[in-house]
């Protein structure tokens, strides 16, 4: 089975993988095994241990048997499938083809291989749930406050690689909890069946309590790691899934203010390293990618900035709908990220994003983001009008509107009105950040993508899908065929419709 709970690697550790330089990007593949017997002896080894496995958060993933997947390089490739499995987000044209499957909805739909997106995301997340438990069974029951920081690490990393799987093979929490989950892994053991999405639910929410617990007070040594902020900003993510609408707005509140942390500027908002640089206030947790680390054409940004050459630059760029563009008023900073229409080229035709940019044109050191405060402003909001509390709501919706437009104002809304405008800000916010196809399936609207000139279809590469209903099977990806094959626990009927 994929969760290889019989082999143990060797784990390269993170001060090998800084020093080494001149690698081509087929190279550069942060190590992803542990050694137990030596690897947990210092708090050295164990920081060395848990930086690997963020590190393995923007992995690149060869073809098994040879060969490249330039579209496997860990947690972006994820969001930017998500993002083009939505409604706001447009293909130019057919480009080298990477995504295109994802964008046309056949992708996840295909359960044999090793190399699908299916397979991908599994092996994933459950490689980074093996190494966090690997270092959780060596290292459990400490008073020591360093390391008590790397475990408060570690199940904060296993709860947010459950949640990912969960999102990705399950429909939303809420209505299926007694659907199929995913086999949950808390300690090295025997293969597991797929349980129930409560099941994995409970273990997100108790492996973040016990992150929250022994992370609260203690310092990071930078934005690369998760601290306490961070973990109640997934808390806030996976209660806003699970309708748990008072704690959602209570840990996305508690994650925004937390210190150190401030809104972009728009000058930094509309500048090629707002959404490519750790060192951004706004970002609460990212990873940091130097020039030799940098995964080149199989990259997040090869795929999405098309000023770069890439494979964006090369027909693949990515637009958003007029439908969208269109609902962002003019003086909207956010409206400034993307080309505006009549002023398109051949590299950048009208309503390509130039949001996420490499911070300078021909290097490939450009940071992943993961989390940042805007979005927890957004949850805040939103969780608040969904208790009928307008006027708190409209409190952290002005906070962040206004910082982009500066005259914003949620006066006039109310109700179902309030929360559609919340929803609408989420949309223009967040796009190109993973959250599209989840939203679709936690909001039940079904897929409903615009179409029409600057929207979906013809000119633009077709997406062939258009609408599909409320929890449609397409919104699932498929269990991979060699788990089914290889885990005792799980049959042919364990696999998703």
């Amino acid at each position: 089975m994929k969760y290889k709970i019989h082999s143990l690697l060797v784990f390269f550790f993170a001060a090998s993988l800084l020093s080494s330089c001149k690698k081509s990007y087929l190279d550069t593949k942060p190590s992803n095994a542990i050694l137990p017997e030596d690897v947990y002896a210092t708090i050295a080894s164990l920081n060395s241990a848990i930086t690997a496995n963020y590190l393995s958060t923007f992995e690149y993933s060869p073809v098994t048997g040879g060969g490249a997947m330039h579209d496997a390089y860990g947690q972006k490739s994820i969001d930017l499938a998500n993002d083009l499995m939505g409604n706001d987000m447009v293909v130019h044209a057919q480009g080298f083809g990477w995504y295109n499957t994802d964008y046309n909805y056949t992708a996840w739909t295909r359960p044999l291989g090793v190399n699908t997106r299916s397979s991908i995301t599994w092996n994933f997340y459950y490689e980074i749930i093996k190494q966090t438990n690997l270092l959780l069974d060596a290292a459990s029951e400490t008073s020591d406050a360093a390391r008590q920081t790397v475990l408060g690490e570690a199940y904060a990393l296993r709860g947010w690689a459950y949640f990912g799987l969960i999102n990705n093979f399950q429909q939303t929490y809420k209505g299926n909890e007694n659907k199929k989950g995913v086999p949950l892994y808390i300690t090295q053991s025997s293969a597991k069946g797929r349980g129930t999405v409560a099941e994995v639910y409970d273990q997100i929410i108790k492996d973040l309590t016990l992150a929250e617990t022994l992370l609260n007070g203690k310092a990071r040594p930078s934005k690369q790691r998760m601290d306490v902020s961070v973990v109640r900003g997934i808390r806030a993510r996976v209660a806003l899934v699970m309708e748990d609408w008072a704690v959602a707005a209570d840990y996305a509140n508690k994650a925004r203010t937390a210190p150190g942390y401030q809104l972009m500027t728009n000058a930094v908002y509309n500048s090629r390293s707002g959404f490519s640089s750790i060192s951004n206030p706004e970002w609460m947790w990212g990873a940091f990618i130097p020039a030799d680390q940098a995964t080149i054409f199989a990259s997040f940004f090869s795929h999405i900035d098309a000023t770069q050459y890439g494979y964006a630059q090369l027909g693949g760029q990515k637009k958003i709908t007029k439908s969208l563009y269109d609902r962002i008023p003019a003086g909207d900073i956010r409206k400034s990220v993307f080309r505006a229409p009549g002023t398109g080229t051949t590299t950048l035709p009208d309503y390509t994003q130039t949001k996420f940019a490499v911070p300078t044109v021909g290097s490939w050191a450009a940071d992943y983001l993961y989390m940042r405060i805007a979005e927890m402003f957004l949850i805040e909001a939103e969780a608040l009008a969904r208790q009928g509390k307008d006027a708190e709501a409209k409190v952290p919706l002005e906070l962040l509107c206004k910082q982009r437009f500066p005259s914003y104002t949620a006066t006039n809304f109310s109700g179902n009105d309030l929360l559609n405008e919340i929803l609408l800000q989420r949309r223009i916010e967040l796009w190109g950040e993973g959250f599209s196809l989840f939203d679709i399936k936690r909001n039940r609207t079904g897929l409903n993508r615009p179409t029409g000139p600057g929207n979906h279809g013809l000119p633009s590469l077709n997406p062939v899908v258009f609408t599909q209903p409320d929890a449609s099977p397409l919104f699932l990806m498929r269990i991979p065929q060699s788990e089914l094959d290889n885990n005792p626990q799980m049959t042919a009927a364990d696999q998703n419709p």
